[in-house]
């Protein structure tokens, strides 16, 4: 065979080989984004290969979470974030460097949730800026009191605004706290978000002469509102401890749910009851009760040896017995749980008093209800603010520490 041969049968093997080459992702730092109703939410994805597995993590502000399962496979990538009951399944193309495709979360009875997702390689900044720099001569305040349009109580922003430009934030609310915000402040405009899997939140504001922020947040493919915030010091939001009532008399040992194999398990048996018990009311599905439960069973593992008895009661999506209780396995491989969880029903908060009876009314996802060995409520804490939240995350763990030592303490007495 001639040169001039040898080279074109060269190409032609090239031509072959090179668009499997081309379609494998590459490794390392993406700017990844949903198309949500109110433009490009973006989030940090990271990919690494090793050997013949995918690792990815999801990345806003300071948390990266690994994603449970990556698969690859005929020029497509999926991202299983099973947890959530979510997945994002994309196209890998641009010789590895471009993902398109879609995220989807199921949702209650049976629907799904659905945003287009994009990400590139070296894909540039958060969010775009106009000035290519992404700092801000005037900084924001660090603590600012939020009216949304569709809430009648009030919100607290945090911000932490960083010498590089970003800036790091939360929302917390009577009910949680927004986790991980990321974003920048330029030229006035405040853009913010974070994706977890299952939080999807965008916020967009701009500065007013005033000082006043106002704009809009949009949640998913399914909220949207308006927003304003003042700068305030001293903003808080209501105590989770007085925001439901309760009846301190109600005989617990009345209680009992099924456990994940189905059978029905009593308050009153003795790995349910012990000497003082942490109740935990969740969804598998709620990001708020993820970082609760990491934080009750540090708790647990601290406090089991004195008695300590800790009992989770998952209210879940759909009402379908064995996919949630599918779901509450897996919610129980994520936070590394090592305490009961019994499936309590569908995630529905105006039956739930009806279900659990000793509760006059029903706010939010996670609510924490501390019986004593009386068998007697001693208290109940709604909403949980998580670690994004600083020292009021803290504040809180200090506050349960002292309700579960002073339980311990009074049955150790008898």
């Amino acid at each position: 065979m001639n040169s001039r041969w040898m080279k074109i049968g060269v190409c032609m093997f090239a031509i072959m080989v090179t668009p499997s080459i081309a379609d494998e992702p590459v490794t390392g730092r993406w700017r990844a984004w949903l198309d949500s109703p109110g433009g490009e939410l973006p989030f940090g994805l990271h990919l690494k290969q090793s050997g013949d597995g995918w690792s990815a993590w999801l990345m806003n502000g300071e948390e990266r979470i690994e994603v449970p399962e990556v698969r690859f496979g005929d020029g497509r990538i999926v991202l299983d974030i099973g947890h959530y009951d979510a997945v994002i399944t994309a196209k890998v193309s641009g010789r590895g460097k471009r993902l398109d495709g879609e995220w989807a979360k199921a949702t209650k009875d049976g629907q799904v949730s659905r945003l287009p997702f994009h990400a590139r390689r070296d894909g540039g900044p958060r969010f775009a800026t106009s000035s290519g720099g992404g700092r801000a001569a005037k900084k924001l305040a660090n603590r600012w009191k939020v009216r949304f349009e569709k809430s009648d109580e009030p919100a607290v922003m945090l911000v932490d605004h960083r010498s590089d430009g970003r800036v790091l934030a939360t929302v917390m609310t009577t009910t949680g706290d927004y986790r991980f915000l990321e974003g920048m402040f330029e030229a006035g405009r405040l853009r913010l978000s974070v994706f977890d899997g299952a939080h999807a939140f965008l916020f967009d504001a701009t500065l007013q002469s005033d000082g006043r922020l106002v704009g809009h947040f949009w949640s998913r493919d399914v909220w949207h509102e308006t927003f304003e915030a003042d700068p305030d010091p001293t903003a808080t939001v209501a105590d989770g401890f007085g925001a439901v009532g309760f009846d301190p008399d109600f005989d617990m040992s009345a209680l009992s749910f099924p456990g994940l194999d189905g059978k029905l398990r009593k308050f009153s048996e003795p790995a349910l009851s012990g000497k003082v018990r942490v109740i935990e009311v969740f969804g598998s599905w709620c990001p708020n009760c993820h970082d609760a439960s990491t934080f009750l069973q540090s708790l647990y593992k601290q406090y089991r040896s004195e008695g300590l008895v800790v009992v989770g009661l998952a209210f879940e999506l759909t009402g379908d017995f064995t996919r949630d209780a599918r779901q509450v396995k897996r919610f129980i491989e994520r936070v590394d749980a090592t305490y009961p969880m019994l499936v309590a029903g569908k995630a529905d908060k105006g039956s739930i008093p009806s279900v659990l009876r000793f509760l006059k009314s029903f706010r939010a996802y996670p609510t924490t209800v501390f019986v004593g060995a009386d068998n007697r409520i001693k208290a109940v804490h709604t909403g949980f603010s998580g670690p994004a939240t600083g020292r009021h995350y803290d504040e809180l763990r200090a506050e349960f520490v002292k309700i579960i030592e002073e339980m311990l303490a009074e049955a150790n007495k008898k």
